[in-house]
C-alpha cells in the first residue's frame, strides 16, 4: 500500500497534512553528523510531525510514528510513500 507524498515549498506548520513533507533549509547541518536531519514528515497515517534524516529521506531506512496513538511504519519511495509490509 502506498499514498502520495505533498512538498511543502515554505514551512508554514498549519499547512501540514498527513503525507507532506517539507525538507529543511539548513538540511544535514543538525543531528548526527553521518545521517542528520534532513526533512519533516508528517506521518500519512495520523498526521503528526517529525523529523527524518537523509538515509531515511533516500529511501535507505524506515520510519515509526512517534504519535501516542500511532504506530505507522513506512518508506520514502521516489514521490510515494510506501506502508512497510506486516511480516
Amino acid at each position: 500500500m502506498s499514498a502520495e507524498l505533498q512538498l511543502l515549498e515554505e514551512w508554514i506548520p498549519e499547512q501540514m497534512e498527513p503525507g507532506t513533507l517539507f525538507v529543511l533549509e539548513n538540511a544535514g547541518s543538525m543531528g548526527d553528523a553521518k545521517n542528520p536531519y534532513w526533512a519533516v514528515l508528517a506521518c500519512p497515517s495520523c498526521g503528526a510531525l517529525g523529523l527524518i534524516t537523509r538515509a531515511q529521506f533516500a529511501g535507505l531506512e524506515s520510519m515509526i510514528c512517534g504519535a501516542n496513538n500511532c504506530s505507522a511504519e513506512y518508506y520514502l519511495r521516489d514521490e510515494e510513500i510506501e506502508y512497510r509490509k506486516p511480516h
